[in-house]
């Protein structure tokens, strides 16, 4: 007599992500029962106890202690579409072998945990969307896995010509309407595109003085670097791969990582092509390139 094999058992985030792959065109309307406290708590012990406080000075030790006194709060405000995102406070870092700093957003340490919690649930969905040319804050698809790809295919294939291309002040420039239109493709959850809304509308404490955001998504929470990603992925990656490619004469590739990707052409023709094209459709959704490294060569 056989023996059955037990059932496999599934997690919440897995079902998500088979049903994702299986319908592309599918819209999430409920997602928001997934942030639950457990995986708060969860992400809240990835948060690294030296990492920076807030604006409102609690630790990450402190977020672990107090724990029971915010988390159902904060979920009962996700659940009524109330919750009201904390005013980022801005540092800035020096970009690494320049002179220039990087402006970088600090939530407050309750924050990050809940936005590493949004971004595991919607990262089931994109993970299935998200094309191979797109690396960087993705599991398993960092820099060392983009440069390696680039490397493959300059040296594998026909390309001759390279258009490298980093994009201007991005994070700071993206529009906020477009960007829910993006989400909303895929999220029918209210509750989850309310909260999504409030984290980029969230003020920036600076120098004392809080700002309002009407445009860009401050870098340093996780959730800005999903989205992001889901940004790029409509107007640069699907663009490139459904309209621009099918109509170029010889090979091209391209590798993005964040907001710094990489145009790969056979023929020069095709380079100079895309490069004007590229423009403009970066103008439509508010972004442009840096002008000293948009040139094929």
């Amino acid at each position: 007599m056989q023996r059955e094999e037990p059932p496999v058992m599934t997690t919440g985030l897995e079902r998500i992500a088979v049903k994702a792959r299986c319908e592309p065109k599918l819209r999430f309307t409920s997602l928001a029962h997934h942030i639950t406290k457990e995986r708060v708590w969860e992400n809240l012990n990835q948060i690294p106890a030296k990492s920076a406080a807030g604006v409102d000075g609690q630790t990450v030790t402190e977020a672990k202690e107090d724990f029971e006194e915010w988390v159902a709060t904060m979920l009962q405000s996700v659940h009524r579409e109330g919750y009201r995102a904390p005013d980022i406070r801005r540092v800035y870092i020096p970009k690494p072998g320049k002179q220039e700093m990087r402006p970088l957003g600090v939530p407050t340490v309750a924050d990050r945990a809940l936005q590493r919690s949004v971004s595991q649930v919607l990262s089931a969905i994109y993970e299935q969307d998200f094309l191979s040319c797109s690396f960087g804050g993705r599991a398993g698809r960092g820099a060392h896995q983009a440069l390696a790809t680039l490397h493959e295919r300059v040296a594998g294939g026909k390309i001759e010509w390279v258009l490298e291309a980093d994009l201007k002040n991005f994070f700071g420039s993206l529009s906020h309407e477009w960007m829910l239109r993006f989400v909303e493709h895929r999220v029918g959850d209210q509750r989850l595109i309310s909260l999504i809304r409030r984290w980029l509308k969230a003020g920036v404490l600076e120098n004392g003085e809080v700002h309002p955001s009407e445009e860009g998504t401050p870098q340093g929470g996780s959730i800005s670097v999903l989205l992001s990603n889901i940004y790029l992925h409509y107007v640069l990656d699907l663009w490139f791969e459904r309209v621009v490619k099918p109509v170029l004469r010889g090979e091209a590739c391209m590798v993005r990582y964040i907001d710094d990707f990489v145009l790969c052409f056979q023929f020069r023709s095709d380079a100079l092509r895309a490069q004007e094209a590229l423009a403009k459709r970066l103008s439509k959704f508010s972004l442009a390139l840096e002008p000293k490294k948009d040139q094929a060569r």
